[in-house]
């Protein structure tokens, strides 16, 4: 493990970002990881991660020079650098910054590593959405009236999830069969129970009421 964190920490990833996404961040999280490409953001923001991890392919020279006691390269090539960096580490929660939005081969890729890594609760971020995996507990929202609330299986599941204007009550979920996007809060708590890995989308606004349901959860 080469990051181990009591609090929250963010991953950076390369895709474009705005000045806005880490002035928001930095109010409420102290530890930054820049994972490849990502480095060159912090580097441009100021910021010291805690370490740089992944294969190294697309940093800068500048951010190689300047970051060069934090980085980690991890050469192997059978794993994308966001799992490279994610199972190296240990925190209650991860948000994941400049990785989704870009290119879409790359966004699919965290998604699945994502289910693969359920136990590992992360918050991804881009700049209209936030999403993460429905914990295997099952978590609690609590969200104004009309809150858009989608339900994304990556593979087979089974999925249960009461205070949404439609109800899913028992039901085989498949990203090729069935699936919920563009659901809407209907009561003050929302619950969702699922078998299998589903991702859960908000809107970007609402990422702290689904930091905070992911963290209750673990």
């Amino acid at each position: 493990m080469i990051v181990h964190s009591i609090d929250p920490v963010v991953m950076v990833g390369g895709a474009d970002l705005g000045p806005e996404e880490f002035n928001i961040l930095q109010k409420e999280v102290a530890t930054f990881i820049g994972v490849d490409g990502g480095a060159d953001h912090l580097l441009a923001h100021g910021i010291i991660p805690s370490a740089v991890i992944g294969d190294l392919d697309s940093i800068s020279d500048a951010a190689r020079t300047a970051f060069a006691n934090l980085l980690h390269h991890i050469p192997e090539q059978d794993t994308v650098d966001f799992e490279k960096a994610l199972t190296n580490i240990s925190a209650p929660l991860i948000y994941a910054l400049g990785f989704a939005g870009g290119r879409l081969d790359h966004t699919l890729a965290v998604l699945h590593v994502m289910g693969r890594h359920p136990e590992t609760p992360v918050i991804l971020l881009s700049a209209d959405d936030a999403s993460a995996i429905v914990p295997a507990q099952g978590i609690l929202l609590h969200l104004s009236i009309g809150t858009r609330v989608s339900l994304m299986p990556l593979a087979d599941a089974r999925v249960d999830a009461t205070g949404l204007k439609w109800p899913i009550i028992d039901q085989a979920m498949h990203p090729m069969h069935f699936t919920s996007p563009s659901n809407a809060v209907a009561e003050e708590t929302v619950q969702i129970h699922a078998m299998g890995p589903v991702v859960v989308t908000v809107p970007r606004g609402q990422a702290q009421a689904l930091a905070k349901a992911v963290s209750r959860a673990q």
